[in-house]
């Protein structure tokens, strides 16, 4: 796009993983649909754009990188903690130079930047740039930490991180006080957004609204659902297997889909345990693994199909796939909250060590892609309201749709004052 043509230029700065990478872009192109003569400039590292290059975007979204906070993909993977800090600490300086050079390019009209990355907010108030702080997981999370910020702040609480729920970051105290750190400078942004909806969690959003200076947008689910009205040319073979054809052979709901994520979240012989006990469980999966696939050294036979990526929204939406998995802040809320899925048990098996064993896995997944299961029945029924009310919400006049129009309407009145 040229610049003699934009009306809106917006910045756009994602925390370096799948999981903000693809909601920051998603927004984007939101973005795109309701303002035809914007230009987004996303951000990224090095690293990222080699991931991210080739996938499909609006012509008004351009990428811009930043060098790679860590330079070892070992230490990326295998160090949360480490990256975490890096991320916090080498990105700063980097970003504030590309800032200031697109700056002299076209003015920028806001940021909008990944919770995660909160030196955003001190680059956009220097140049006098309105930041939206995005916030990837559910409001619930966001409040929970928030309010233990303000009870420390305070003095009504104590300052000992093992008062929080462990399932909201395992047992690291390390990033735990890190997303904390995040967390307390939030306030200085100049909006909120949510890729949450409104109606899953009124509740919680209003009182955010309401304690929060600023406004407050709920505009989920943040998954690229406008994608899903065209059809994607790109391939799906893999290590040759077209993962969607073998998806087209399976009976309807069988399939357990399975990816760890952008980072190693379990120990080895964590790992070990849920691959056993799935191959055990006898149940068809697909199993997204990134990194070492010698723990698949005995094949999977007809039941299961090992790829090293895949297109997760067609997967999802695939009518063989009945059950995936999630990381542990999210699978709190549906699972106590929404009442969608189940937990499974950690077993001691040492000092400080716990384990989920094969056998519990395999006997979860098995009843959990039971349909005969009259929990299992009453769970996806749930399940059906939840996408329905997430229909509703991105439907023209639904919630999102209103948070989004509210938010551009917002940024495009700032920039003509």
């Amino acid at each position: 796009m040229e610049s003699s043509t934009c009306t809106c230029h917006i910045v756009a700065v994602p925390y370096p993983g799948r999981g903000h990478v693809n909601p920051m872009m998603n927004l984007c192109k939101l973005l795109c649909s309701k303002i035809p003569t914007i230009l987004i400039t996303f951000v990224v590292t090095e690293e990222w754009l080699s991931f991210i290059a080739s996938d499909s975007k609006p012509l008004n979204v351009r990428f811009r990188t930043i060098p790679n906070v860590i330079p070892s993909e070992f230490v990326r993977a295998n160090d949360f903690p480490a990256f975490l800090a890096a991320v916090l600490t080498k990105m700063e300086a980097p970003f504030g130079e590309l800032l200031d050079r697109l700056e002299v390019e076209l003015p920028v009209t806001a940021i909008i930047a990944d919770t995660y990355v909160p030196w955003t907010l001190q680059a956009g108030q220097r140049r006098n740039i309105p930041v939206a702080s995005l916030w990837t997981m559910s409001a619930s999370i966001l409040s929970i930490f928030h309010h233990f910020n303000l009870f420390v702040d305070n003095h009504h609480f104590p300052a000992d991180l093992s008062d929080l729920p462990s399932i909201l970051w395992g047992n690291s105290r390390q990033v735990l006080n890190l997303v904390l750190d995040c967390i307390s400078t939030m306030p200085k942004a100049q909006y909120l957004l949510f890729t949450s909806v409104y109606e899953l969690e009124p509740q919680v959003i209003d009182a955010l609204n309401e304690r929060l200076p600023f406004p407050v947008y709920a505009i989920g689910p943040s998954v690229p659902y406008l994608d899903l009205k065209e059809h994607s040319s790109t391939t799906t073979s893999l290590n040759g297997h077209d993962y969607l054809q073998w998806l087209d052979l399976q009976p309807k709901g069988s399939v357990v889909y399975v990816s760890m994520g952008s980072f190693l979240s379990v120990s080895a012989a964590q790992m070990d345990e849920i691959v056993a006990g799935v191959q055990d469980s006898g149940v068809r999966y697909l199993w997204v693994s990134r990194g070492d696939t010698s723990r698949f050294k005995d094949g999977c036979g007809d039941r299961g199909l090992v790829i090293p990526w895949c297109d997760q929204l067609r997967v999802l939406c695939h009518s063989s796939v009945g059950d995936f998995g999630l990381i542990p802040p999210n699978s709190k809320q549906m699972i106590e909250d929404w009442k969608i899925g189940w937990r499974v048990k950690k077993n001691k098996v040492g000092e400080g060590e716990h384990l989920v064993r094969r056998d519990e896995i395999a006997e979860l997944v098995r009843n959990f892609m039971d349909y005969e299961n009259n929990e299992q029945r009453e769970m996806r029924k749930r399940a059906a309201k939840l996408g329905e009310t997430c229909r509703r919400a991105i439907a023209k006049g639904g919630s999102s749709d209103i948070n989004i129009d509210a938010f551009v309407k917002d940024i495009l009145e700032r920039r003509a004052r």
